[in-house]
């Protein structure tokens, strides 16, 4: 049962994702790469005044995991200022190592299905790849560098 759940969210996130879009007014904006099995996104992040997160989407080409996983961790971020972020992402890689408690894994809310990916080790870094994008566009913001990527992605 908890296999066919597994399934059916992470095929749903992947086939029809919320977030998997070229955001035009994105403040921040990073390309994302996972050179082992070849998944590419750009991560796009609109933050107001306050340092809340009003949108957040991704574009790219990758597996299931890395696809679904960055479309929960849009649905998850927006409307959380970059402190609360940054705080979901190191649970959710403490997750990815097996280490958190039932209560963290609720505040991933769907994005806790990929608890059991560490299990399978050449897929954690499909798991993660958006998360730490977004630790970097967020790192890089702390030190003053304004991340905007303008590569290869067209507009669909």
């Amino acid at each position: 049962m908890a296999s066919t759940f597994y399934n059916e969210i992470l095929t749903d996130h992947n086939i029809h994702p919320t977030h998997k879009y070229v955001m035009e007014d994105a403040t921040f904006s990073l390309e994302g790469v996972n050179p082992s099995c070849g998944d590419d996104i750009v991560l796009y992040i609109k933050t107001n005044q306050d340092n809340i997160i009003e949108n957040a989407s991704f574009h790219g080409d990758g597996c299931a995991i890395s696809q679904a996983s960055a479309d929960m961790m849009c649905d998850l971020i927006i409307g959380k200022n970059k402190d609360e972020a940054l705080r979901l992402s190191e649970i959710f890689l403490r997750m990815i190592k097996g280490s958190i408690s039932e209560e963290e894994k609720d505040e991933l809310e769907e994005a806790g299905i990929l608890e059991d990916i560490h299990h399978m080790p050449a897929r954690v870094k499909c798991a993660v790849l958006g998360w730490h994008t977004m630790d970097e566009i967020f790192k890089d913001a702390a030190e003053g560098k304004i991340d905007r990527y303008d590569g290869k992605f067209e507009k669909e």
